[in-house]
């Protein structure tokens, strides 16, 4: 096999998940480059976080990948660099930096012009329309149309959902009571929130959508890989059981439990590989009980920060990564739909037992665990220390507090 190092971006539990299924595959430490350090990455033996000072401006990220790679290369000159984003920003400062980084590093990354139009929820959902794929019903409102009161008129009936269609500018905004998305179960709370977003700065447009009713259990989740060539190559679905209540983190799951759904699968790789994707794609999606249908909410241009979870079952990404870029591996074109036996997760077993809604799904959650089919990204065997043990105890212990105080189930509006 040639030889390779991985270079990944970002310091979250994404970029921890990432170098883990690396050193399982190949027993190599990663090297990490982000703006500042998170818990997931401290304290690890696994990955080498390089901490850079404004990583975040594009001439900062470009200047500091090329001054890495000839470095690098004047010493390993036969390593190819994989160069991997773990967040939305860094995916995006990829696309824009794609011309200068291709000489030094090898990476799947789709131009500006189609990263933006899958970024932007509102022309997401219409490039679902184009393709059939079902979604919410939803209304896009920019600026000037809040200032017309243009949500007072909505399609649909209350209760709402709604969210920052660019992911990416929402990051930069606070003000107070903001949170990654929004359920509202009258008209005086959605005007409230939407005027704060605007007045605390946020530019782009925003998406109020009919809301789907039902619990996290209903939720789904899809991380598939799409080589150079355009070809998925490997499709894994997911069905969360859990989220996390936090109000700037709702829509990260906490617990998941693989599935398997051929209906889901075959119209989303017709979808990719006809837009020409590449790299990880990953859906998040919830089936609608009325009509029965699982509706798309976002696409994410990069493994989800809850991918380990396809890795655990046997499908390592960090495989996929290798196999493409670095070795280009013949593909006979038929994409595997994965299976998997295990279940993920991202706090103690405490909370799962407390929190899942009762039923078939959590009693099968329940027999995993009693199994030791289970897992989850922080806790490698490969990557121990007191000082990394005590920082997942502390921050599994901060999860406890967040349910106590904001666990709610979306069902019971």
């Amino acid at each position: 096999m040639s030889s390779f190092q991985p270079v990944i971006l970002g310091s979250d539990i994404n970029a921890y998940g990432m170098a883990r299924a690396f050193h399982e595959e190949y027993g190599i430490v990663s090297i990490a480059f982000a703006h500042f350090q998170l818990s997931p990455t401290k304290y690890s033996h696994i990955v080498d976080v390089r901490v850079v000072p404004n990583f975040g401006r594009p001439d900062v990220f470009v200047n500091t990948l090329i001054e890495f790679a000839k470095d690098f290369q004047s010493k390993q000159t036969d390593a190819k660099l994989v160069l991997i984003p773990c967040g939305d920003s860094y995916a995006n400062l990829l696309a824009g930096a794609r011309e200068r980084l291709e000489p030094y590093y090898v990476f799947n990354v789709i131009g500006p012009e189609l990263n933006r139009e899958l970024s932007i929820k509102s022309s997401f959902y219409q490039l679902c329309e184009r393709y059939r794929l079902p979604h919410p019903a939803t209304v896009a409102i920019d600026a000037e149309g809040v200032q017309r009161g243009e949500y007072k008129n909505l399609p649909f009936a209350y209760p709402v959902a709604m969210k920052a269609a660019d992911s990416d500018a929402w990051l930069s905004v606070d003000f107070p009571g903001r949170k990654k998305a929004f359920i509202f179960e009258d008209p005086s709370e959605l005007e409230t929130m939407i005027r704060r977003s605007y007045e605390a700065g946020y530019n782009g447009e925003m998406v109020i959508q009919d809301f789907i009713p039902g619990d996290d259990s209903h939720m789904r989740v899809l991380n598939a890989y799409v080589d150079q060539h355009h070809r998925v190559r490997m499709m894994f679905l997911g069905h969360p059981l859990l989220e996390d209540p936090t109000p700037e983190a709702v829509g990260n799951y906490a617990a998941i439990i693989p599935d398997y759904n051929e209906d889901i699968f075959e119209p989303i790789k017709e979808f990719l590989e006809d837009i020409d994707y590449c790299g990880v794609a990953n859906f998040d999606m919830k089936y609608d009980e009325r009509d029965g249908s699982y509706k798309l909410f976002e696409i994410n241009l990069r493994q989800g920060r809850s991918s380990y979870f396809v890795t655990l079952n046997g499908a390592n990404l960090a495989r996929y990564f290798v196999d493409d870029l670095v070795q280009d591996t013949p593909f006979d074109g038929r994409t595997l739909y994965a299976r998997g036996s295990k279940l993920w997760m991202e706090i103690p077993k405490s909370i799962f037992r407390d929190y899942v809604e009762e039923g078939a799904d959590k009693t099968r959650g329940l027999a995993m665990l009693r199994q030791g089919d289970w897992g989850t990204t922080l806790e490698y065997s490969k990557d121990k220390s007191p000082l990394r043990w005590l920082m997942i105890r502390h921050m599994f212990n901060i999860y406890k507090k967040r349910y106590q105080q904001y666990f709610r189930r979306k069902g019971d509006l």
